[in-house]
């Protein structure tokens, strides 16, 4: 008995034993890595005999699963254990491919934290997350923003601790590898089938980003806009348009017209091929600040057989050169739909006309090429054009988001936990719901129908299907739910109605010119309860008129583009829009349309204007005086001057400037009467008035021979601000009769303008 006893105490001291031994021997490694100069090598354990493949037990997982990363997107990270594992721990790292984590620019990325409390950023090693509290958990969660243009690939990597002592190292399922998506490759059609259940709904949303300020070389300052933006939700056997392919007729119309008529007419001619046309309106100017105006977006639905998305908007004026999505899928590999899909996109031309500027005259390519990307050198005159080869900053930015998913869903893996709580919450929970957070299930079905036909009480029932259970030891509720009933007509309770989506905007008239039909939807966001269709109309339909004169000699013009800003702060002023033309007459005949409209407008809110210029009035400010000039004479009184310049004008009714020039008497000595200085500066003073003699009468001689018209006005200032200039001429009649070619010439005057400061 002694012995045994003994045996366990020498076992248990053994393992005290190793266990500080272990520690001693990390504490070295750590100190040893940091003297070595080592950035933050990433110590694990040396577990003898311990390490296990975390292979289908543990993963690590991006979403929406993607094969490639856009250089400075944000992505979403999950590291989850599959039921019923769990980890206590964990190390996240992003490393650049062949990188071993020992200096800075072996990090690929950076992490964000989503829950402080859950993960952190490690002391000796800033660019990996791990654990802030070691704890059972079943997933956690980070956001990675990708590296910039150039990284190439990126792999990242995860270690997790299931206990003390079992450890899963970075391989297998806890390694992803993603590489940088080359922004010139030709489109690539999904090669496997979907196998995804149910509907999803979502809405893309466009954001422009080309400006004078991003794009500033040959920015065209007028009638720049995105054209309405076209497209729609489709199947594989129908693509819209493709790199490397040949444009049709539609996408032609709007690569150089921005008409999307064609182009919507193509796509709603192959019928079960397409669900969802995709509409937006057009946006002028091109670029607006986001509290000016909302950003163009649009909803459409996709299923199994029509999971592909893709649309095109022009940047206008142009030759053919557009923006877009060709077949983006939205369905995943593991039989879901992507929650989220951010793209920035570049410029690419239609190959159907050859210009190289923004507005470049038409010239039809001829053969027609083939839809690329444009490219930093693809012409010395092209507004991206740089002679490095970089990349073309990109001229704006679509955002994909999932609204709402509807039907059983079917995934063999299940989306991620917060994507499918995420879900959940977008419904409408009618009572409390105590469900456990470790329980995951599908939405409730629609309720069956009363088992009574009578007024008598009856139930129905829905029900629901139990998609994850992350905690074994936690029971799941039930899975279907009853509720009395009676027969149609007997219940009290008002009938379920239909909740309806706002409408769509317009379509575009479907004629060019003259009397034609546009039309609008709005899709169901809710059926009623009792399971019966909605009556209520999904489209509208009403007459337009683009044109009217659709005479031969009249030419086509665009709709008109939004109201310029009035032209005053309050009060009445002035406001104009423009439209451009599209296409001149078919006889040659000039343009009759016309292209801008001028009206007035009025602004109240003077009040505010005038707290804004009281707060922001300033006053003049004058530089210092000069020094006293000499005395203008050499005896006798005089005078002498000083002066000082404006540095700012008076704004918003402040303080005017004062006098900017000062005279004051001088006198040196007495003049000496009889004196050889009296009689020289009498015989000068004889002399100037013979001069000035000669001079009137040339003056009279010369407007005699040379009659003059009157001084012009002064023409409008050279710069707004910062000192500009100003001119006025005096014109002859006619060219006088002196034998001189050149004695009659025009006299102009020119002074300084807008003198303050920028």
């Amino acid at each position: 008995m002694m012995a045994k006893d003994g045996l366990v105490v020498l076992l248990v001291l053994l393992n005290v034993l190793f266990i500080h031994t272990d520690a001693f021997r990390r504490d070295t490694a750590e100190r040893q890595s940091r003297s070595e100069g080592g950035f933050c090598r990433i110590l694990r354990t040396q577990t003898r005999g311990t390490r296990r493949d975390g292979e289908n037990e543990f993963r690590i997982r991006v979403e929406g699963d993607p094969e490639t990363y856009q250089p400075g997107n944000t992505y979403r990270v999950s590291l989850y254990a599959s039921s019923p594992s769990y980890f206590r721990g964990f190390t996240l790292i992003a490393l650049k491919e062949g990188r071993e984590g020992v200096t800075p620019d072996d990090y690929a990325g950076t992490f964000k934290l989503i829950d402080e409390s859950d993960t952190q950023f490690m002391t000796n090693c800033p660019p990996a997350v791990s654990e802030s509290i070691p704890r059972r958990r079943t997933r956690i969660q980070v956001f990675w923003t990708a590296p910039p243009s150039g990284s190439g690939c990126v792999t990242l990597k995860a270690s997790v601790v299931q206990r003390r002592i079992i450890f899963f190292q970075d391989e297998g399922s806890l390694t992803k590898r993603l590489c940088e998506k080359d922004p010139v490759a030709m489109t690539e059609k999904p090669m496997q089938e979907c196998c995804a259940c149910g509907t999803a709904k979502y809405r893309v949303t466009f954001y422009g980003n080309w400006s004078e300020k991003v794009h500033p070389k040959d920015y065209p300052r007028r009638a720049n806009h995105w054209s309405a933006l076209i497209g729609a939700s489709h199947s594989r056997s129908y693509m819209l348009w493709e790199y490397g392919g040949f444009a049709s007729e539609g996408v032609k119309q709007v690569a150089e017209y921005g008409s999307p008529v064609k182009m919507e007419e193509e796509i709603r001619q192959k019928g079960d091929d397409v669900m969802t046309v995709i509409k937006t309106k057009a946006q002028w100017p091109a670029w607006q600040p986001l509290n000016v105006r909302s950003s163009p977006s649009a909803e459409f639905s996709v299923d199994r057989a029509r999971h592909l998305m893709s649309f095109l908007t022009m940047l206008g004026p142009s030759p053919d050169w557009n923006v877009g999505l060709s077949g983006e899928d939205l369905c995943t590999r593991d039989c879901g739909w992507v929650q989220r899909l951010v793209k920035d996109l570049v410029p690419w031309d239609a190959g159907t006309d050859s210009g190289v500027t923004y507005e470049s005259p038409n010239k039809p390519s001829n053969p027609q090429e083939r839809i690329r990307p444009l490219t930093s050198l693809d012409h010395p005159q092209s507004p991206f054009y740089d002679p490095s080869g970089g990349p073309i900053t990109p001229l704006a930015r679509v955002v994909v988001e999932r609204i709402a998913r509807k039907g059983e869903q079917c995934n063999t893996v299940p989306d991620t936990i917060d994507d499918i709580v995420a879900d959940i919450a977008q419904e409408e929970k009618e009572e409390a719901d105590n469900t456990p957070e470790t329980c995951i299930y599908s939405n409730w079905s629609p309720w069956s129908a009363c088992s009574s036909s009578t007024c008598d009480k009856g139930r129905r029932m829905r029900q629901r299907m139990l998609k994850a259970q992350l905690d074994p030891s936690m029971p799941c509720l039930h899975t279907q739910d009853f509720e009395p009933c009676m027969g149609p007509g007997c219940s009290e309770e008002e009938v379920s109605t239909c909740m309806m989506s706002e409408w769509i905007s317009w379509s575009p008239c479907s004629a060019s010119c003259g009397m034609g039909m546009r039309s609008r939807e709005r899709y169901v966001k809710q059926f009623p309860e009792d399971g019966s269709s909605c009556t209520l109309p999904t489209e509208e339909t009403e007459k337009c008129v683009v044109n009217e004169d659709c005479s031969p000699s009249s030419c086509v013009v665009t709709e008109w583009a939004e109201w310029e800003p009035c032209s005053v702060s309050c009060g009445v002023g002035m406001r104009k829009r423009e439209r451009m033309m599209k296409m001149e007459a078919s006889d040659g005949s000039p343009c009759r349309a016309q292209l801008v409209e001028v009206e007035k407008c009025m602004l109240p809110e003077c009040r505010e204007l005038c707290v804004f210029i009281s707060q922001n009035s300033t006053d003049c400010m004058l530089s210092e005086w000069s020094e006293w000039s000499e005395c203008n004479k050499s005896c006798g009184k005089g005078h002498m001057i000083r002066s000082r310049m404006v540095k700012l004008e008076p704004q918003f009714g402040g303080m005017p400037c004062p006098e900017t020039v000062q005279r004051k008497k001088c006198k040196i000595r007495k003049c000496m009467r009889g004196s050889r200085a009296s009689d020289k500066k009498k015989r000068q003073e004889a002399s100037d008035r013979r001069r000035a003699k000669l001079s009137r009468e040339s003056v009279a001689e010369e407007s005699s021979a040379c009659p003059i018209r009157p001084w012009s006005s002064w023409t409008e200032c050279t710069k707004p601000c910062s000192g500009g200039i100003q001119e006025r001429v005096m014109e002859v009649k006619r060219k006088g009769k002196s034998s001189q070619p050149n004695h009659c010439k025009n006299k102009k005057e020119i002074h300084a303008c807008n003198v303050h400061p920028c």
